[in-house]
């Protein structure tokens, strides 16, 4: 494909959110700057390309402020600078030693790539075992005794994959790690990106070509070529290729991430290995995790990541940060904040990296240290009243825990069903419910998370359950569970809930609604999630459904904060298919669904009880 390093450098930004790494050079960069590269040896030897931004004013000591990413340190060679440096614009002025590092596998680094390289479990002094903490800090221990003018105080940050190897050096820290801030950070892959709650997500197809190469040694160019799909239909494209296993025509043996997907469908070692939830544990820098709470790729990751540090180190300075914003949006600043058709507000961005990120960086690497900065511990975003709250801690203690039992004739309400009913659709693995109504085939979606969802409401397929109009606000904050009682007349399927805010019919469009949108009405999806039912009692252990047996189907929706403003209407959407979002499930129970055949995928009358005994219920965290 031509171009093929603009396309990659694109891809990066896409998945990492951040500015162009390398476009036309910033003036104030090579004013305030000097660069140097260095190749930095690791305990076992291997070599990670390092690449160095200095402050030229040496009147003062600066900290370092390092990122590790697998999406290239460059540009590359003297004279070459990148277009901006660090999380933001006010750093950069600020003063910061800014420290770029390919991983190892990437770029102009030695060794093989691992994706989620498993962290070690134990360090001996002596070993030259590795993993992303030990290479995190031998590459600190470098800096320090190579790099001139630093105050000792070092920081990591970074958004995406750059967010995880952020995460990732808080195990076994270097002492001299004082601040890191995992924005975005992937937790886990079965969760983040190319999983679901088991459902392979479909729409990160077209990124296995980045992560399921190896190199043959330190490359300046891309050593790869993307997938050209030669259409802009993606769920065409994807309907035209059918089953998983035909994905072998683009992606074969040579591509070894594409066959560690395949081969490990289900949550086994390999997957749980590369988790890096179980070791946060004995953390010592601060941290800040950021995220959107419309992020399409990792949702999961921030939060869970926060939670964790949260729960195993009571003693850390451990703060979140989640606002109105897709996949790293909070590192760019486009005036006026938009998923989709909502708009949020101006310059949110900049708000954040003046009063948060910036005060985060500066109090721990530049001030003392000590003690807490000027900040809550939860800085949220409310998605429905459009304004920042503070918290003391995440989900507010205050917080009830409020259920929503869904009714025959698709009424939604807190009173428990009565009688003997359930709600029957079929579903049918050639003719999946989109998860849009746009054909746009992207690396990963995004502004889906914030689309009408009124398209899906009106299939037959999809069944809806909503609320009478609310006489007041209410404000949901903290986490949701979805509780079904479902039965199917096959061995297996998907579940997909989707938590929707009904516009009034009289609501009055802004002047960034897309052509042709009416916000009269609107069905603001909210938080939305699937299980694939195979996995409702074990991630590791699937186990097929006996056709029309009911069965619990409990499952968790990421967190939200949204206030339901009075005169909306809260509406739940229960659906088996999520098309290309994620891959169709045969209906079929088949031992691995990457090996299905076309005949697997059959039609399936899948029902949802809402009686006295079987009671379908969404439960929601309230504020009071």
């Amino acid at each position: 494909m031509k171009n093929i390093r603009a396309i990659l450098v694109l891809f990066a930004l896409f998945l990492c959110g951040m500015h162009p790494a390398f476009t036309q050079e910033n003036n104030q960069v090579k004013a305030l700057y000097e660069k140097a590269e260095y190749d930095i040896p690791m305990r076992d030897g291997v070599n990670l390309h390092t690449v160095v931004y200095s402050p030229k004013d040496k009147s003062k000591p600066y900290p370092i402020l390092m990122q590790r990413t697998p999406y290239s340190a460059g540009p590359y060679g003297s004279g070459k600078m990148k277009n901006k440096l660090g999380p933001s614009q006010f750093l950069m002025e600020d003063g910061y030693i800014f420290v770029y590092q390919d991983v190892r596998g990437r770029w102009m680094s030695e060794g093989l790539y691992d994706n989620m390289r498993p962290t070690l479990t134990e360090r001996v002094a002596s070993s030259t075992e590795i993993d992303e903490s030990t290479d995190t800090f031998d590459t600190i221990e470098w800096l320090l005794s190579n790099v001139k003018n630093h105050n000792a105080k070092v920081g990591i940050w970074g958004i995406s994959y750059p967010g995880f190897y952020s995460a990732a050096a808080l195990p076994y820290s270097h002492p001299n790690l004082k601040a890191v801030s995992p924005q975005a950070p992937i937790g886990d892959f079965y969760f983040d990106d190319f999983h679901h709650n088991g459902a392979y997500l479909l729409s990160y197809w077209l990124a296995t070509t980045v992560f399921g190469y190896q190199k043959d040694g330190p490359t300046e160019e891309a050593w790869y070529d993307m997938v050209n799909p030669e259409t802009s239909d993606g769920y065409q494209f994807f309907m035209d290729m059918g089953p998983l296993k035909n994905a072998d025509k683009w992606y074969g043996e040579d591509n070894f991430f594409w066959q560690q997907l395949k081969n490990n469908p289900d949550y086994n070692s390999f997957w749980q290995k590369r988790s890096i939830i179980p070791h946060l544990k004995e953390v010592k820098p601060a941290v800040l995790t950021v995220g959107g709470w419309f992020d399409a790729e990792d949702l999961y990751g921030p939060l869970t990541i926060y939670k964790t540090i949260e729960s195993n180190n009571p003693n850390t300075y451990n703060a979140i940060v989640m606002g109105p914003w897709s996949h790293g949006d909070w590192s760019r600043e486009s005036g006026h904040q938009i998923i989709s058709n909502i708009y949020f507000g101006d310059s949110i961005s900049t708000w954040y990296q003046k009063n948060i990120e910036q005060e985060f960086f500066n109090h721990f690497l530049k001030e003392s240290g000590e003690g807490k900065p000027a900040l809550p511990e939860a800085y949220m975003f409310d998605t429905g009243k459009h304004q920042w709250e503070k918290f003391n801690e995440w989900p507010p203690k205050n917080s009830q825990w409020k259920s929503f039992y869904l009714h025959e004739e698709g009424k939604l309400s807190s009173t428990t069903p009565e009688g003997d009913r359930f709600s029957t659709f079929i579903s049918d693995p050639a003719n999946p419910v989109p998860y849009s109504q746009d054909i746009k085939l992207n690396f990963t979606p995004r502004k889906y998370m914030a689309d009408d969802q009124r398209f899906a409401a009106r299939r037959p397929d999809v069944l809806t359950f909503e609320t009478e109009v609310l006489q007041e606000d209410m404000t949901l904050a903290g986490e949701i569970m979805a509780r079904l009682k479902v039965a199917t007349s096959q061995t297996d399927a998907d579940w997909i809930v989707k938590l929707i805010d009904i516009y009034p019919g009289d609501y009055p469009n802004h002047e960034y609604v897309l052509d042709g949108v009416e916000m009269g009405n609107y069905h603001l999806m909210v938080r939305s999630e699937v299980l694939r039912g195979r996995y409702r009692e074990s991630f590791e252990f699937p186990k097929p459904f006996v056709p029309d047996q009911i069965s619990a189907v409990d499952f968790k929706l990421q967190d939200v904060f949204h206030t339901f403003k009075k005169g909306h209407k809260i509406q739940i959407q229960v659906q088996s298919t999520w098309f290309p979002l994620i891959d169709r499930n045969p209906q079929k129970y088949v031992e691995n669904i990457f090996e299905a055949d076309n005949e697997d995928f059959i039609k399936a009358t899948h029902r949802v009880f809402h009686t006295e005994k079987f009671a379908s219920k969404i439960e929601v965290m309230v504020l009071p």
